[in-house]
């Protein structure tokens, strides 16, 4: 006999929880709103938990508004004019705009969403400030603007709660001490800080698609949470060639992500990989980013394409793959120079290599990676003896490949991955 499913007896926790979930979407503009008022966005997340609290209170007793995300701005934006007034470090600020705030109540919904957007705008820029190191300002971007509890961006890392917790409270001081201003940088700051905005993003990604430790090979709501920010970046910049360029490669990388862990977990490398099982969507929707990039770029810059535009458009290049074997490889290696031109690096080198082992054949490749083997940057970066493990074998030469794999296996921190070096070093011996 089956059971009936039973309905949640308690309305208020039905409730408690449309208060979180609008809360947790609603979060990031109503801190941007809030900090264009205060200028302090750890203040500013305060006031925003307030009016969370004043809603998990009033809601229960007295219903769900119509509007509830506008009911949560307007709550947190009457808050912040009541700290203006209490507080006497704030008396300069009330007199230039608290008497214009305490008799303008704020409208229901936004009468112009640029507003709105302008103002998550200016969040982004500060959550991704040069001042903070990277691990804080990818953890600020998470509170803030992805809505991740603390715990969460612990577990999301790997790193003790505490430390995620110090991290986010130092970044709001260093914000507030340096006091950083809460706008969208012009001219060649705004270039500089983009990029510092789009390189937070692709980190968060990264760590979700291939993760540096930990028993999961893959951690998808990282990649989720990387390719909101992404599209949100994209309509508020459209202009910007280089934020369309991240999202489409964003999209198109995210689009294999069914395909490249089996069913026990275990990676799956990318030529072996089951194509029926990418995304169609995703790639359809990188393939648009893409091109907004290409369109964008094309009105605004001189210089080709920029670092995510190459790396987008060889994403797509494996997108247009029917088959490992079918991939345009001489394309490839050919974009990947052209990324090493423009922004060099040893990663990208090796990337190359790869590239360059299916286009002209292992060989070839082993005499791109025989410099990055004294690379300092490389020392303990597991992917190098990976891959010239892969082109050893590929040359028949199974003991120096064996030995590459078990060092590479030696070297990464994620047990899934360790697992797979492991059992390729098996099939050499």
């Amino acid at each position: 006999m089956t059971q009936q499913p039973t309905s949640d007896p308690s309305p208020e926790r039905a409730i408690t929880r449309t208060v979180e979930t609008v809360f947790r979407l609603e979060s990031p503009r109503i801190i941007a709103a809030v900090t264009r008022t205060v200028r302090d966005v750890g203040i500013a997340e305060e006031l925003a938990q307030d009016a969370l609290v004043a809603a998990l209170e009033q809601w229960p007793r007295d219903g769900v508004p119509d509007n509830p995300a506008a009911w949560l701005m307007t709550t947190a934006r009457h808050r912040a004019v009541d700290l203006i007034r209490r507080r006497e470090t704030y008396a300069r600020k009330l007199a230039q705009i608290g008497r214009t705030l305490e008799t303008t109540v704020p409208p229901p919904e936004p009468s112009a969403p640029d507003d709105i957007d302008d103002d998550l705008l200016r969040l982004v820029f500060t959550t991704c400030h040069p001042a903070l190191s990277a691990e804080a300002r990818i953890a600020l971007t998470l509170r803030l603007l992805g809505g991740l509890t603390t715990p969460e961006i612990a577990r999301a890392f790997l790193v003790p709660e505490a430390t995620v917790a110090q991290r986010i409270v130092r970044a709001k001081r260093t914000l507030a001490t340096k006091n950083v201003a809460f706008e969208v940088p012009y001219g060649p700051q705004r270039e500089a800080r983009l990029g510092s905005v789009l390189e937070v993003i692709y980190l968060i990604f990264n760590e979700g698609y291939a993760a540096t430790a930990g028993d999961d090979w893959l951690r998808p709501a990282l990649c989720e949470d990387a390719l909101r920010l992404a599209r949100v970046l994209s309509g508020l910049m459209p202009k910007e060639p280089e934020v369309h360029a991240l999202t489409a490669l964003l999209e198109l990388q995210a689009s294999r992500s069914a395909a490249r862990t089996g069913p026990s977990g275990e990676p799956v490398l990318l030529k072996n990989q089951n194509r029926s099982r990418w995304n169609r969507m995703l790639i359809a929707r990188g393939f648009t980013a893409l091109a907004r990039a290409e369109a964008a770029g094309a009105t605004t810059t001189t210089s080709g394409p920029g670092p995510y535009a190459l790396q987008a458009t060889i994403a797509a290049c494996h997108a247009h793959a029917h088959s490992y074997e079918d991939t345009d490889w001489p394309r490839i290696a050919t974009l990947y120079a052209a990324l090493a031109v423009r922004s060099p690096s040893p990663v990208v080198e090796l990337n190359r290599a790869v590239a360059v082992s299916m286009a002209e054949g292992p060989a070839a490749a082993l005499r791109i990676i025989a410099p990055l083997t004294t690379e300092p940057a490389l020392r303990d970066y597991h992917l190098l003896p990976s891959v010239r493990g892969d082109l050893l074998l590929r040359l028949g030469r199974k003991t120096e490949a064996q030995a590459e794999f078990l060092r590479a296996a030696q070297l990464t921190h994620n047990e899934r991955e360790r697992s797979l070096l492991q059992a390729r070093a098996k099939e050499c011996g």
